[in-house]
């Protein structure tokens, strides 16, 4: 009888390892390709600090699949974006705690593009 518990143990682990931490992006060569202004790289130069601030304070509250599924989709364009990151993250997270309860997430439209003097 516990010839199988190695078998058991064995089967129980997950093949693919999650990370304990966030990846590391190229802040400075992400806020570049999005080209711009002076003012307008130092405004995504700090959305994506602030973006990696969070996700260091929330990184262990979140899935290992949507950890992974997430790091592809925002890596997936050659650049990398901790806003992309932490928003599908939120989005995966919520959209779970929402299904659970049998409710929708209201969704959210913001105003990309328009500049905010």
């Amino acid at each position: 009888m516990l010839l199988h518990l190695p078998i058991v143990i064995m089967a129980t682990l997950s093949p693919v390892a999650v990370s304990d931490t966030v990846p590391k992006f190229d802040i400075v060569k992400e806020c570049r390709f999005e080209g711009g202004s002076t003012v307008q790289f130092d405004r995504c130069s700090e959305d994506e600090g602030a973006a990696l601030r969070d996700l260091r304070q929330a990184w262990a509250q979140f899935a290992g699949a949507d950890k992974r599924n997430c790091t592809v989709e925002a890596t997936t364009s050659g650049f990398a974006s901790y806003v992309e990151l932490l928003t599908c993250l939120e989005m995966a997270h919520g959209s779970e705690t929402t299904d659970a309860m049998g409710l929708r997430a209201p969704g959210v439209t913001v105003g990309v593009g328009q500049d905010q003097r």
